[in-house]
C-alpha cells in the first residue's frame, strides 16, 4: 500500500529525515514513534505531499507521489499536529466545507457528515462555533475532518493531544474501528498510545529508523530473572556456565540476590537447567520469571539524546 525508499529531507545543512525506507501493507496500523524532533512530522508531511523530499521516493497504492499527487491525496485523510480549523464556522459547516473540498457527492453528504460527527462524539456540538470548542473537542473535529471522506489511508499526528482519559479511550476505540477499512499511521511520542492501537512500530532516532518491528516481536523477552535466597559467592559464574546463558547481570529483587540472565537459547530450554543448578548447589530458589519487555524498555534500549527539528 505504501512504499518509501531512501526518503531524505534537508533544510539547508540540517538533515531532518535521513535515508528512510519502509513499506506498509494494506490494513496495517503502524505507530511512528520518537521524541519531539525525531523526524516523524517531516515524514508524514512528505507522505501526504505537503512537502517534497530532497531525495527518495514515495509510492502509494502503486502510484508514485511525484506523478500522481492529487490522486493519492484523494485516498488520504490527514490529522496534522495543529489541525487548521476556522473558528467562525460551526462544526457541521466546517465539516461540510471539508467534504466539499474532498469531493464527497452532495446527494450522500448529510449521511456522511452525520457519520463523521457520531464517530467523533461531536453530534451534540454540531451547531457550535468552532472557536468556542475546548482543545479536546477541537482535536475531535480534527479527526472528523480527516475521516469525513472515508479515506483508504489515514495519517494521524498526535491524535490524543489535549484529550482527557475518557476521550483517549474513545479515540483508541475509534482508531481500532477505522482500521477495519483503512491503513493507518499514528505518530506520537506517547508509548501507551502505540501499545494500545498499533500492531507494528517504527521508532525514529535523529531522522533515521532505529527499530521497525511488529509489537509481538518487540515484546518477546530474552531475559530470565532469577532470585536466590542463599547463593554461593560463585553463583554468577555457575549460572553463566549453564548452556543457553550468554550473560549474568545484577537485577533488582525483594530479597536475597537477584540476577538477570541474558539468553541465547529458548526460555523453556534454559529455565529447567537453572532450576536444577539451584537445587544441586543448595540455593534457595524463590523466583524465576521471564522479564516483561515493554515498548518503554525497547525505547530506552534504542536511546535518543536529542534530534533534529522534525
Amino acid at each position: 500500500m505504501i512504499e518509501v525508499e531512501g526518503l531524505t529531507r534537508k533544510y539547508g545543512d540540517l538533515v531532518a529525515v535521513d535515508d528512510v525506507s519502509f513499506s506498509i501493507g494494506k490494513g496495517e496500523v503502524v505507530g511512528l514513534l520518537g521524541h519531539n524532533g525525531a523526524g516523524k512530522t517531516t515524514i508524514m508531511r512528505m507522505l501526504t505531499g505537503y512537502i517534497e523530499p530532497t531525495e527518495g521516493s514515495v509510492v502509494i497504492d502503486g502510484m508514485p507521489l511525484s506523478e500522481a499527487r492529487l490522486g493519492i491525496q484523494r485516498k488520504l485523510g490527514y490529522l496534522s499536529e495543529n489541525a487548521p480549523l476556522y473558528p467562525d464556522m460551526s462544526v457541521v459547516r466546517y465539516l461540510e466545507y471539508v467534504a466539499d473540498l474532498r469531493g464527497v457527492p452532495r446527494a450522500g453528504r448529510p449521511a456522511v457528515l452525520r457519520r463523521a460527527l457520531e464517530r467523533t462524539w461531536l453530534l451534540d456540538r454540531a451547531l457550535d462555533p468552532v472557536g468556542t470548542l475546548s482543545k479536546g473537542y477541537k482535536q475531535r473535529l480534527g479527526v472528523a475532518q480527516a475521516i469525513v471522506h472515508e479515506p483508504e489511508i489515514l495519517i494521524l499526528d498526535e491524535p490524543t493531544n489535549g484529550l482527557d482519559p475518557t476521550q483517549i479511550f474513545q479515540m483508541r476505540s475509534l482508531v481500532r474501528g477505522l482500521s477495519e477499512n483503512a491503513t493507518i499511521i499514528v505518530s506520537t511520542h506517547i508509548l501507551q498510545e502505540v501499545e494500545a492501537v498499533c500492531e507494528r512500530v517504527i521508532i525514529m532516532v535523529q531522522g533515521r529508523i532505529a527499530v521497525d518491528a511488529r509489537m509481538s516481536e518487540l515484546q518477546q523477552s530474552h531475559r530470565l530473572v532469577v532470585g536466590l535466597g542463599n547463593p554461593s559467592d560463585d553463583a554468577p559464574e555457575r549460572l553463566r556456565e549453564i548452556p543457553g546463558v550468554a550473560e549474568v547481570l545484577p537485577a533488582e529483587g525483594p530479597r536475597g540476590e537477584s540476577y538477570g540472565l541474558e539468553l541465547d537459547a529458548p526460555m523453556d530450554e534454559v529455565a529447567p537447567s537453572v532450576a536444577r543448578e539451584a537445587v544441586e548447589r543448595g540455593w534457595d530458589l524463590y523466583r524465576m520469571s521471564e522479564e516483561a519487555r515493554t515498548l518503554e524498555s525497547v525505547f530506552r534500549e534504542v536511546g535518543e539524546g536529542g534530534g533534529h527539528d522534525g
